[in-house]
């Protein structure tokens, strides 16, 4: 009994020193104030969009609520308002899976609000299906939603410049290969249902984050506008909610000990939303508020121009 006791103490200790090291990681240093600026953050219901969403109303921002389910998202708005007192705080639905959704939402952003600084593009999912419009739900929500809703917005951004798109991905990115023939033929990164599959679809979506915000920089040289793509640490969010109750209980053990709170878990993001003197690394790759390397695949000029043509077929942009 005592040599198990003794093994507990030592492992309890040897996961707050790693929590302490690797999980809880830098927070952003900005003090700036937001007052008079526009921001929107998709999927800021739960988890790191919410969280993302009280930091900035708090810095007095105008802060949009973009997210799918109205109960949630109303009931978001409430936390939020109660959460940071502010009155700047507005919920309009999105549902990233439908190019109509993303294109009403646009249409009533733009004739309703005069300014956008900041977008952030958060919302994100880990699961197979089909959107309205036949795409790869994964694909289409995590890639195609997000691309079109910032074509749609980019003028508006161009014209309130400086201003910033940012992208958040994951580490997951490294993992990813985009199969272009898939893409063309099925309009999906995958189409298998395992527990596998379902995740190489999602690091594919991931690394077609950071590839078009790679290519989204060049586009927007010579303008006030400058792009970041990130990732934002293992967090413990609902983004596993639509996994197999096996796998929930899985994270759910790992997440006690190796994963971030969504505080944690959105300094990345605002780092990138909101440091100064990051213009020069636009279309760059952030971890922990420190600006990455990425692999070859993650600049490749050629994939990257590739994937930007094809999203503009499959939106309609072309």
């Amino acid at each position: 009994m005592c040599t198990l006791l003794l093994y507990a103490v030592v492992f309890a200790g040897a996961a707050y020193i790693f929590r302490q090291i690797f999980v809880k990681g830098k927070r952003c240093k900005s003090q700036l104030n937001l007052t008079g600026k526009t921001v929107i953050v998709t999927g800021s219901n739960t988890g790191i969009g919410k969280t993302t969403a009280i930091d900035l109303a708090k810095r007095g921002a105008r802060v949009i609520l973009a997210c799918r389910n109205e109960q949630r998202g109303l009931s978001a708005l409430e936390e939020v308002k109660k959460a940071t007192g502010s009155s700047q705080v507005v919920f309009m639905q999105l549902n990233l899976g439908s190019m109509k959704s993303v294109r009403s939402f646009a249409e009533t952003f733009l004739k309703n609000e005069s300014r956008l600084d900041i977008l952030i593009n958060n919302a994100g999912l880990f699961m197979q299906g089909r959107t309205s419009d036949g795409l790869g739900l994964t694909f289409g929500v995590n890639h195609i939603g997000h691309f079109l809703l910032t074509h749609l917005l980019l003028d508006r951004l161009k014209q309130c410049g400086p201003s910033r798109i940012v992208n958040v991905s994951s580490i997951g990115h490294n993992f990813g290969n985009i199969d272009f023939d898939c893409l063309t033929t099925h309009k999906a990164l995958g189409l298998g249902t395992s527990l596998k599959e379902v995740f190489q679809c999602y690091t594919a979506s991931k690394l077609c984050n950071v590839l078009f915000t790679y290519e989204l920089a060049k586009k927007l040289q010579g303008t006030q506008v400058t792009c970041y793509s990130l990732h934002p640490g293992a967090i413990k969010t609902e983004i596993w909610r639509n996994t197999s109750s096996l796998m929930q209980l899985a994270i759910a053990s790992l997440m006690a000990f190796f994963f971030k709170n969504p505080v944690q878990g959105s300094q990345t993001t605002l780092h990138c939303a909101l440091q100064q003197g990051i213009e020069h690394l636009s279309g760059r790759y952030f971890n922990n508020c420190t600006v990455r390397d990425v692999y070859p695949k993650a600049k490749d000029d050629v994939a990257a121009k590739r994937l930007w043509e094809l999203s503009e077929k499959l939106t309609g942009l072309a």
